[in-house]
């Protein structure tokens, strides 16, 4: 989801301040998107909540790498 929003960002031409927060707001949303359907669908107790919940404790890390990464690409000042 990253990529394909960063690709999205760039191709409509967004700053770089602009593109990566977007970029990371939507790949966070799907996250918890998926936290919400999972303890729906197989409620509280069940492994699928769990796994979310132990999924937060990746998510973390990702999304600091996935920082690293926009900050990476930022544009050097001419």
């Amino acid at each position: 989801i990253f990529f394909l929003s960063w690709w999205g960002a760039k191709q409509l031409k967004l700053p770089h301040n602009i593109a990566g927060p977007a970029c990371l707001i939507g790949t966070s949303n799907f996250f918890e998107l998926a936290s919400a359907v999972a303890i729906s669908l197989f409620g509280l107790n069940s492994s699928a909540a769990l796994a979310n919940v132990v999924g937060v404790l990746v998510e973390v890390p990702v999304m600091l790498s996935l920082v690293a990464i926009i900050n990476a690409w930022r544009p050097q000042a001419a």
